[in-house]
């Protein structure tokens, strides 16, 4: 297919709520999507780069710079066959994984709507309902914190996650689980510790957590490896892994026992098919992390949810969660603690909701050979 345009657009829309990581607090959510034009058809894609340097040092701005000077110059008015294609023509840029994950996803979409299939089929998925859990930030005291998760399991999700970092862990993990003693728990640090810190997290173990999330550095294999062995709670990796090669090294040195596959940090739909294979030969299972997308972003990682190896919840919960209104017309909710693969047409299976996203979009850039 040869690209004839690649447009960007940003859009400018608040959570619901103020939503605090270790890293920071967000809320007001400044996101871009990616479009490709082919053959009459067009692929859409969201990138998931945030606002400010916490999760990653990618941001809003600079996946626009990547976009308008390396990557559209490289990609308009060119023909490219498969996916694969597409990234060996953008090999040359270095990182700036959520950028080329972009624009490769809009291309698998755009592929998926050519050939009139779903998403899923085009990965390789199975149709099939998702599990999904909710993720909680942190919030202004214990006791909000058990009524969040308390109201989480009310929805009907099959998991919790707490986000936690130093300070605020034992105390709202402990009293979530005396007040839910049988929901599927799990915590989330971003990075937030240091191994000095194992005395601490090896409290948690007490809480029957299914898993402690990237406790450590955010580029670390050697450390985790070491507090996985002072741990019986196995350690869930996200932010350290890029690629297929460093979801099979960490699994090799024993840095952790799951992995949080996050497609727009692993630099697409390509190599989060191959993270999920090098976990499958581990038999380590992988689910679907989130990074507060629209619809746009939840319908991509429902598509690849359906691989056999994301066996435990991800994070796509309910759209209406987090946006008074969405991008999409279709609307992403789970019921009973799983979601629906969308499917209103071939491709990502969902319609961008052009009116009301033309009042939320604060800039626009198109680019065509």
């Amino acid at each position: 297919m040869k690209i004839d345009r690649l447009d960007v657009r940003e859009l400018a829309i608040p959570l619901k709520f103020r939503f605090e990581t270790s890293f920071g607090v967000e809320q007001n959510r400044r996101i871009l999507l990616v479009t490709l034009h082919a053959d009459g058809e067009q692929g859409i894609a969201e990138c998931v780069a945030g606002e400010f340097p916490g999760y990653a040092y990618e941001t809003t701005d600079t996946a626009w710079t990547i976009l308008e000077q390396f990557i559209a110059p490289v990609v308009v008015g060119h023909d490219f066959a498969t996916p694969d294609e597409l990234l060996h023509a953008l090999a040359s840029i270095r990182g700036h994984d959520m950028t080329v994950a972009a624009v490769e996803m809009a291309f698998w979409d755009l592929q998926a709507r050519t050939l009139g299939v779903p998403l899923w089929h085009l990965l390789g998925g199975r149709k099939r309902p998702i599990p999904v859990g909710i993720s909680l930030g942190i919030q202004e005291s214990v006791e909000a914190t058990v009524e969040a998760a308390r109201a989480g399991v009310m929805d009907g999700y099959e998991r919790i996650k707490l986000k936690i970092k130093p300070g605020w862990d034992v105390a709202p993990v402990a009293a979530v689980r005396e007040a839910l003693p049988d929901v599927a728990l799990t915590v989330d640090a971003n990075s937030a510790y240091r191994l000095t810190d194992a005395g601490t997290l090896r409290q948690l173990d007490a809480f029957n957590l299914d898993y402690i999330e990237q406790p450590l550095a955010h580029d670390d294999l050697v450390d985790h490896a070491e507090l996985q062995q002072e741990l019986a709670t196995p350690i869930c990796l996200d932010e350290s892994i890029h690629s297929p090669s460093d979801a099979r090294k960490a699994l090799q040195l024993g840095s952790g026992r799951i992995i949080n596959l996050k497609v727009g940090r692993v630099r697409g739909f390509r190599r989060a098919r191959m993270v999920h294979d090098v976990a499958q030969s581990f038999g380590a299972p992988v689910w679907c992390g989130g990074m507060l997308e629209t619809g746009i972003g939840r319908a991509a990682n429902l598509h690849l949810s359906t691989l056999d190896g994301f066996t435990l919840p991800g994070d796509t919960s309910s759209a209406s969660r987090y946006w008074n209104r969405d991008v999409i017309h279709q609307p992403l909710e789970a019921k009973d603690g799983v979601q629906t693969v969308p499917e209103d047409g071939p491709g990502l299976g969902v319609t961008l909701d052009e009116a009301f996203v033309e009042t939320i979009t604060t800039r626009t850039a198109s680019h065509s050979g």
